[in-house]
Order: structure tokens, then sequence, then C-alpha cells
């Protein structure tokens, strides 16, 4: 019989399980939800400092009594905050798990504390200055659980209802800041136990974005590739337990069998799908590089108009070749060149959701070279982004400057996603559009983008319709998130065709 050791995350405790279990149980499974000290099992001793051990320890005390009580087959479900004390626990009883499960949660290190996991980059901070104040790190005091409006600091909460949402946050606790402060530690013995990883889509990506991230070389996902770790997906926000418990339930069920989606490791064999051919077949131009930016020069000597194209990410600093090279925006490039504008494309250093502020500064850079080109007309330029560039175009949506023509963005993020933790960033395109005033923007949706992006997409036009931007939108039929090489349809060359139809017919305007 499969025991599934169910861990709930920060501020909640065994009772977001209630349908879940029940849910497994009636499947034949054997359920046992772990109350973790000060988050719904013991009360904390007076002066007693709670810690990740002292979750550990909670965690351990279950494994221990179902080995010794059923002898069952243990799967260890961790949720946010809770795959922390089981991987801890799993590393000292490595022998009796036959599977952990990551439920909307990371991948944590040794030596690395929960903490960096929060989402909230301004709460992580918080929190690390209170420890370094205290001179206590790991030991004391508690973090007050979120109001019923901040839980989006925490992670998504696509999918839950209004009752759910006011039953988590009546039965919330407060998180002792020992356990997010305490570092992880491991002796390696975990990484014999299989691992599942379960995507929560409305809350971070997917198992096909993270199949693009593996290709374009991102190091902590190539490891997960070569390692053959399956995936499953729920589309739903972080709390998959309150929102889709029956859904989540066969998921669970799933997981512990072994099933789910592996990732293809980098083979020399196999073209990354960012590598492939772009759907045009466009003639090459002469190009010029200098620094970090391309030009795509057109016939005559000029002055031309000029497109620069900024690449999403973030983008692993050893990517090779670097995006600037990438067959999309090469092919956007030449395309523009043969019809008389100058195409840009660049190299800028968003390696981490945290680098905006750095990859922003390299595209104003470039812009303003770009500008200085005795061969482009300086007062004709369009800022084309891609993916997760698109918060990048909240500064050029802010009182833009009469030389910008126009702003066009493909399958853009156009807020920070709720697992990033920026929402107070300045990159927030959908709060930025009111202050466009008529400047154009061609938007590019791809039909079959990922839930958390396209909620992005959604929530700017109607901002957009709100304040009366000038917002024209192409969709891609069947179109995915960087279908210029991943779908080369009929349907996504002609929507190639009407974004750079519109885009030049602004700028030669």
């Amino acid at each position: 019989m499969t025991v599934f050791i169910l861990v709930a995350g920060a501020f909640t405790g065994p009772h977001v399980w209630r349908d879940t279990a029940a849910r497994l149980t009636a499947d034949g499974a054997e359920v046992r939800t772990v109350a973790l000290t000060g988050l719904g099992g013991r009360p904390a001793d007076p002066g007693e400092a709670v810690d990740l051990e002292t979750h550990v320890a909670d965690v351990l005390a279950v494994i221990d009594a179902v080995a010794a009580e059923t002898g069952g087959e243990i799967v260890l479900v961790g949720h946010d905050y809770g795959i922390h004390p089981v991987l801890g626990a799993a590393d000292r009883r490595a022998g009796s798990i036959a599977r952990i499960v990551h439920l909307d949660a990371g991948m944590p290190r040794d030596g690395v504390p929960a903490l960096a996991a929060v989402p909230d980059q301004r709460l992580r901070e918080e929190l690390m200055e209170r420890a370094a104040g205290s001179g206590e790190r790991g030991t004391g005091g508690e973090l007050p659980p979120p109001a019923r409006d901040a839980w989006s600091r925490w992670g998504s909460t696509a999918g839950l209802s209004g009752a759910a949402l006011d039953g988590l946050t009546a039965l919330a606790a407060p998180q002792p800041l020992g356990t997010l402060l305490q570092p992880l530690r491991l002796t390696g013995a975990v990484a014999d136990v299989p691992v599942t990883g379960v995507l929560c889509t409305g809350n971070g990506p997917g198992v096909e974005m993270l199949q693009i991230l593996v290709d374009v070389g991102d190091p902590a996902l190539r490891s997960l590739a070569e390692a053959r770790v399956p995936f499953l997906e729920l589309p739903t926000g972080h709390w998959p337990m309150l929102s889709c418990p029956a859904a989540l339930a066969e998921t669970l069920i799933e997981a512990a069998s072994g099933g789910g989606h592996r990732l293809i490791a980098a083979d020399a064999s196999r073209t990354p799908a960012h590598l492939r051919p772009f759907l045009l077949d466009v003639p090459d131009r002469p190009r010029e590089r200098t620094g970090n930016t391309d030009l795509y020069l057109p016939d005559g000597p000029g002055p031309h108009p000029a497109v620069v194209f900024v690449h999403g990410g973030p983008v692993p600093a050893e990517a090779r070749p670097t995006p600037r090279d990438w067959p999309t925006l090469t092919g956007y490039a030449r395309h523009v060149a043969g019809q008389g504008v100058v195409g840009v494309t660049l190299d800028h250093r968003l390696h981490a959701v945290t680098d905006y502020e750095v990859a922003a500064a390299d595209v104003t850079d470039a812009v303003e070279r770009v500008r200085a080109d005795p061969r482009v007309d300086a007062d004709r330029i369009v800022l084309w982004f891609f993916s997760g560039g698109g918060p990048i175009v909240a500064d050029w949506l802010t009182d833009p400057p009469p030389w910008l023509r126009c702003v066009a963005a493909n399958y853009p993020i156009l807020a920070p996603l709720p697992s990033w933790g920026l929402d107070d960033t300045r990159f927030h395109p959908v709060r930025a559009v009111s202050r466009a005033g008529r400047l154009p923007v061609v938007l590019v949706r791809a039909e079959r983008e990922s839930a958390e992006i396209a909620a992005t997409v959604e929530e700017f036009l109607t901002e957009a319709a709100r304040c009366g931007a000038n917002i024209e939108v192409i969709d891609v039929p069947e179109g995915r998130h960087g279908f210029e090489t991943l779908d080369p349809t009929d349907g996504g060359r002609e929507a190639v065709h009407r974004a750079v139809g519109a885009v030049l017919a602004r700028l030669k305007g």
C-alpha cells in the first residue's frame, strides 16, 4: 500500500489537506498529514526556539511511525516551505522513502535556508535585516501570517474561491522565523531517492517552459533533465489542495507511480527549439557587430528608421550562442532590413529576475548608440520586446519620447509573475500603460500561451482598454510561446507578416 505523508507550506497546517486526503483515501491509499510544531502541531514551549530542525524532527516522527506500523511504500509530499523539512527528514531516512514529491516547491540545496525560496524579494531582505539585528540567526520570533489580500506575495491565488481564501486566512498561523532562517543540512543520501515535481502553472512555468530553460543552458534544470526527473502539471495557482483537491489527488497518485513528463537533456544531435530555423525564409543581410549590438543594414546610405529587438529571459550568462544570434531575433532583423529598416539585435544582462535594472540599462544604452549612428534616423525608432523582456516595456510606456514611434511585444510577460516576488518593481507594464498616451503598441499573442503569462497579458489589455491606450492585438492561432521556431505554420507566418507590417506602417508613417 502507498502511504502519502503530506507536509504543508508556510503558515498552514494539516487542515489544508482535508479534501485531498479524503480523495486519496477513497482511492485506496493511506494518508498521514504532518502537524509541524507551531503550525497545527504542538505549541512551542515558552522560550523554545522553533527552527527547521524542529520541523525535520516532526516529519521524522511520522516517517518512523509509518515504517513501524504499516511497512507501506512511503511517498513524501512537500508543498512550498514544506519541502525543506521533507528533504531534511528524507536525507536521514533515505532507505524508507519510495519517492519525494515537490508540490509547487523549489529544489533546495544543502546549506541554503528556506528564506532563499521566499518569492517576495523585499520580504527576504526585511527578514535578513531582522535576523542580522538580533544576532541570533535561526532562533526566536515569528512571522505573522498574511492578510487576506496579501497571500499573493507568497504565491498565486489563482483558482481559489472567496470561501477558500477566507478559510486559508482564518486558519493561518505565524511562521516561526527560525524555520526560514536556519540552513538546510543534507548529507547527500537523499540524492538516491526518486523525485517528482508537480508544477502549478498558474504560479510558475510549465513543462514546456522548463524545457526551453534547459535548452538555453539553465544549470539547475539541466541537471534535472540529466537525472530524468518527471514533472506533472496542474492548471491552478499555488494552493492546489484548496483550489482543485480532486485533481491534486489524481496527480499525486500518478506521481507515486513514477509517471510524468521528463525533460530532454542537452544533446548535440538535437537542435533546441530556440535554435531551430525562423519560420520565414528571409535572405541574409550585411551585419555589423559592435560590443553587445548587431546592426542588420538595408540597402542605401540612409538614414533609415530602426527596429531594436529585445530578447527575453532570464538567460544564463553561459548560454551559447547568445540571444542576439538566436534565429528568431536574427530572422526578424533580416526581415525588416529587407524592407528598408535597420534591424538591431543585442545581448542584455537579464540572467535572473533580479537583473531587470541592469538589463534595462543595457537596452537604453544600446538604443542611444543606435540613434547616434549616422545611418539611422534618430527620430524613427521602434522597440520590439520578446517574452521575459516584456517587463522592460514599462520604462518606455512611461512618458515615451517623441522619437519612439511604436512598441511591439511578442508573447510578453507584462507584469511580474507571482513566483518572482517583484510586485513593487517599476517593471510593471500593466501599471505603466496609462502613461503611454497615444504611443502605438503592437501585441502578438500566442493562443497556446502558458496560463501564468497569459494572465499578465489579459491584465494588461484590461487596463489598456480602461485608459484608452492605442493597442493592436495580433493573435497566433495554435501558436506557442516562441512560435517563430516552434510552430512554422501558415498561421504563424501570417502573424509575423501582420506584425511586421503593423510596426513598419507606424514607423514609416
